[in-house]
């Protein structure tokens, strides 16, 4: 499943992890304008895709579009999903939070440390 990921790049689910994803979005308040929009985004922005017998997948118009996907890419694991970058674009977010990831402090990222 290949959908809309954040940061203007594409994010490619299992089938059975995008239905788990699915499911939480489902369970959102529809009376959280935020909740609706990612709920909608998430559902008009998904494409189901089986990769071919060299396992390849195409990529719509609109996702080569939202993650501006021109000639050179970039495939990186983020433990649940695949994400698909321009490769510039993945340069530079590299470059913007190298120092997020060497501190490490954020709250958010409590259990992991």
């Amino acid at each position: 499943m290949v959908t809309k990921g954040q940061d203007h790049s594409l994010a490619v689910y299992p089938r059975e992890a995008f239905a788990e994803l699915a499911q939480r979005a489902a369970a959102a308040s529809r009376t959280d304008p935020q909740a609706r929009a990612f709920v909608r985004a998430l559902a008009a922005g998904t494409d189901e895709q089986r990769p071919d017998a060299q396992g390849r997948i195409t990529l719509s118009v609109d996702h080569r579009r939202y993650a501006n996907l021109t000639r050179d890419c970039v495939v990186n694991g983020s433990i649940e999903f695949l994400e698909i970058w321009d490769k510039q674009a993945w340069e530079s977010y590299l470059a913007d939070h190298e120092e997020d990831y060497a501190q490490g402090s954020n709250e958010s990222l409590g259990t992991i440390f």
